[in-house]
């Protein structure tokens, strides 16, 4: 069996759920090796790759309650967990370290429980500096022709993939944004008092927006030249504050960000939204080689962006963290032809990244062979297959 670059990475090697979407229980072991899961539709593919996302900071990939994530026949107020063993290859005697992480919901409660290594953590933003996953699923297909929020999400997953901190910055910044409307709404406010949630909301936004351009910057540079038959794609942030960044100086943007809430909040209050800050960004993406934006493309095209930009941020990650991030690859083959399929294939082994894909027919991951291991799902169970 070929040795798997994946090997000196990052990956889950055991994987347990309880009472978790349509898996009373299960216990799945598997090597650092790319997995694949076919099935029908409805089998609980999705659902895996679901519980996989949950230990990433955040509502997982389908941005779930998390009444909605426990088992149905279990009741919205039942808990759920997901456990998993990360393993981590590194350093010049390849020394293997691994590490505990559980996630779940306590009974009757939205609150989201954190345990790494047995010990609770008192925020999710812990994980991110464990581990990072990306994902591609098929309502991600119209990322570009939907609206901007979809694409700020993706944007902001991307960047705290490479700086752990953005999410802390993102929920400060989303705390003072929330505090702030609710007195311009009320109308009785202490002017002090909203002028120091937008001295927060300047500082946070302003840093979120520093972040997404070095992102950005650096996607460009990963993505610049394509790799093989995926298309090199060329990405910008559209924002207030991300353009003024262009102009001024880091302080100098926060300024006049800050200023610009201040003579906003008549505007912001009747309104009933706060009109300007970088929650109203958007990232703009075009297809490098035909200088088309991505949502003229074709289908097939615009999917082969998408998976040319996640791939160049996993080299990225691989570099600035050491590891590249966990891969939840939700029906990757559709759309890609066998060429690409089999790019796609080769380009995750050299990367060294654990990638989970999912897919209702085997022989569309065929190119993959003995460098991957197969499930079938059925009815909530996972058996063993053989690869094509």
């Amino acid at each position: 069996m070929t040795q798997p670059a994946a090997a000196t990475g990052l990956a889950v090697v055991r994987l347990t759920l309880n009472d978790f979407r349509c898996y009373p229980f299960l216990r799945l072991e598997v090597d650092p090796r790319p997995v694949v899961l076919t099935g029908q539709n409805g089998a609980g593919k999705t659902n895996l790759l679901e519980a996989l996302s949950f230990l990433a900071p955040g509502r997982g990939l389908r941005r779930a309650r998390l009444a909605e994530v426990a088992r149905r026949d279990a009741g919205e107020a039942a808990p759920w967990a997901v456990a998993a063993r990360l393993a981590r290859r590194e350093g010049p005697d390849g020394a293997v370290t691994t590490v505990d992480v559980g996630t779940g919901r306590e009974a009757a409660s939205e609150r989201r429980l954190v345990r790494i290594d047995g010990e609770t953590v008192r925020s999710q933003a812990a994980l991110s500096e464990i581990a990072s996953a990306l994902w591609l699923t098929p309502a991600m297909d119209r990322l570009f022709s939907d609206g901007a929020s979809g694409r700020r999400r993706f944007l902001d997953r991307l960047v705290l993939g490479i700086d752990p901190g953005h999410g802390t910055r993102a929920t400060a910044y989303e705390h003072a944004l929330r505090e702030r409307a609710r007195l311009l709404r009320e109308g009785r406010f202490d002017p002090a008092w909203v002028a120091l949630l937008e001295s927060r909301m300047a500082s946070a936004g302003t840093a979120m927006a520093v972040a997404r351009r070095d992102a950005v910057d650096r996607l460009n540079r990963a993505c610049g030249q394509g790799l093989g038959p995926f298309p090199a794609a060329r990405l910008s942030v559209e924002g207030a504050v991300e353009t003024s960044l262009g102009d001024l100086a880091a302080d100098q943007a926060e300024l006049s960000f800050r200023d610009a809430l201040a003579a906003a909040r008549r505007r912001d209050r009747d309104a009933g939204i706060t009109t300007v800050g970088p929650h109203r960004s958007d990232l703009v993406v075009r297809h490098a080689s035909r200088d088309l934006p991505a949502d003229q493309c074709s289908t097939g095209e615009q999917k082969a962006v998408l998976v040319a930009i996640v791939l160049g941020q996993a080299r990225i990650q691989a570099t600035l963290r050491g590891v590249p991030p966990i891969l939840l690859l939700d029906e990757v083959t559709a759309h890609l032809d066998r060429e690409r399929r089999a790019a796609l294939f080769d380009e995750l082994c050299a990367l060294g990244v654990q990638s989970w894909m999912t897919g209702t027919d085997q022989a569309l991951f065929a190119e993959l062979g003995d460098r991957g291991q197969f499930f079938c799902v059925q009815d909530a169970r996972l058996v063993p297959a053989s690869g094509i």
